[in-house]
This record gives C-alpha cells, structure tokens and sequence, in this order.
C-alpha cells in the first residue's frame, strides 16, 4: 500500500514537492535532489511527516 508524502528542503524548509512511497518495502524516509523555486538551484529534499 502506499502513502501519499511531501517533501521538504532541507536548506529553506518550503514544501515543494508531494510523491507516493511504497510503506511496505521502504521503511527509511525518502531523499532526493530536486529542484527548489526558492532557493533557485538543487538542493536535497527529504520526506516530512
């Protein structure tokens, strides 16, 4: 099953993007490098609660 997520910069902390994680075979929280509008460049997003 999975669960809808947002993820975060993790420099300006502004909640950019929103994607589905499979629970059920991922149990660590999601990091990727994504654009940010804020910042203007690409920085590491990570998964919020």
């Amino acid at each position: 099953m999975s669960n809808k997520i947002t993820l975060a910069c993790a420099i300006c902390l502004s909640r950019n993007y929103s994607t589905n994680k499979n629970v059920s075979t991922q149990s660590t929280r999601l990091e990727v490098r994504k654009f940010c509008k804020t910042c203007g460049k690409h920085t590491l997003h990570r998964e919020t609660k």
